[in-house]
């Protein structure tokens, strides 16, 4: 009885094990095909039928991405955009979900629902009356008029993220602050802030990624000066068709970023998350 029940514990994480490794390898597949494409000579890149691995390895196609011209400053502006971007998004949330949390006044619930609103609206809506209003303010093709726009995306997110994350802060250390003579804003910057720092770190996080990855507010923003790399990517589309070996080797230096942050700040998110999941 007892070895029928072990074997069938034993074929249960069997299954498990295959079910996740589909899983694994579904998502990750595109991503090693993109790793392995980047590597293969351009006349290979686009040979059909396309081969998995590459029959000569070559650093051509990084070569001819780095060579050609705006890619470096599309860097650049990129990470401009996503740092300024994720910088207003967590200094504007942070005080916006404390003060929602705390308060809990009918004004803060409408606020909040009304920014879970602006997340259903589709950017497109908005777009055409973002260039608009940056063209008046002298802020289209900057990479500061791309990170207003990016902030519009990647605010409501933050703010119901940390609203979920105060949440779970007690109460009781902010009045053992206040028994010490803390007022609110000392509160919130020293004894609140280090609690939920975790918390913080998974919106900044988000915030980047939604400025890192954005392509449509890019298009319609910028023009030369402040291209994004996701624009330049999709510049290698010409008449002649598809550069697929420079496209995708540009693909991947450009994800190295988000991955090494995603891989050194792994503790945090996963802090962040737990943090926000209990309450008490």
């Amino acid at each position: 009885m007892m070895s029928s029940t072990r074997s069938k514990r034993t074929g249960g994480r069997a299954l498990l094990w295959v079910l996740l490794l589909i899983i694994v390898t579904s998502y990750a597949f595109p991503f090693v095909y993109l790793a392995l494409t980047s590597f293969k000579s351009p006349i290979e890149a686009i040979a059909v039928p396309p081969s998995l691995l590459p029959r000569t390895w070559s650093l051509a196609n990084y070569q001819a991405a780095l060579s050609t011209y705006g890619v470096i400053p599309s860097f650049i502006n990129s990470m401009t955009t996503a740092l300024i971007s994720t910088a207003l998004t967590v200094v504007l949330a942070v005080p916006a979900a404390y003060a929602i949390t705390r308060f809990a006044t009918r004004s803060g619930l409408v606020f909040m629902f009304a920014t879970l609103v602006t997340r259903m609206v589709p950017p497109v809506a908005i777009g055409i009356p973002l260039v608009a209003i940056m063209t008046g303010i002298g802020l289209r093709d900057t990479p500061t008029g791309t990170a207003l726009a990016h902030t519009a995306i990647s605010l409501p997110l933050a703010i119901w993220l940390l609203t979920s994350f105060f949440e779970a802060i007690p109460v009781e250390l902010e009045e053992a602050a206040m028994v010490d003579g803390a007022n609110r804003m000392r509160i919130l910057l020293s004894v609140i802030v280090p609690v939920v720092s975790g918390g913080i770190a998974v919106a900044a996080i988000f915030a980047f990624l939604a400025s890192w990855n954005e392509f449509l507010f890019a298009l319609l923003l910028t023009a030369i000066r402040a291209q994004t790399t996701p624009i330049v990517i999709a510049n290698f589309q010409t008449q002649f068709g598809l550069q697929w070996g420079s496209m995708t080797a540009l693909a991947m230096l450009y994800s190295i970023p988000v991955v090494a942050i995603t891989f050194l700040l792994q503790k945090r998110i996963v802090g962040g998350l737990t943090l926000g999941a209990v309450k008490g």
